[in-house]
């Protein structure tokens, strides 16, 4: 019985990190440019390698990561990508 309850400790881990490579090639692609579907596609055949693949991809020129960045707070025109955005004054 002991056998068993390893074998599903081990899937459903397996399980979770399929799910969520799914998840985020999916946000991934999305915010490329490309569309959520192709990212879903990519997640559920290459599980973990698609995220890097996606990682590598090149984005669109009007996409919004290359708008608003990786995670989605919008750049100022005249900050350099390594310093923090200036606060709102309104």
């Amino acid at each position: 019985m002991t056998v068993v309850a390893i074998i599903g400790a081990k899937s459903l881990l397996l399980l979770y990190v399929w799910l969520a490579s799914a998840i985020l090639c999916s946000y991934l692609s999305g915010r490329k440019g490309f569309g959520e579907r192709p990212g879903l596609a990519t997640g559920m055949l290459l599980s973990a390698l698609g995220v890097i693949v996606w990682l590598v991809w090149p984005a669109k020129a009007d996409s919004v990561w290359r708008q608003r960045g990786i995670v989605g707070r919008p750049r100022p025109p005249d900050a350099s990508p390594g310093e923090p955005a200036p606060p709102d004054e309104s």
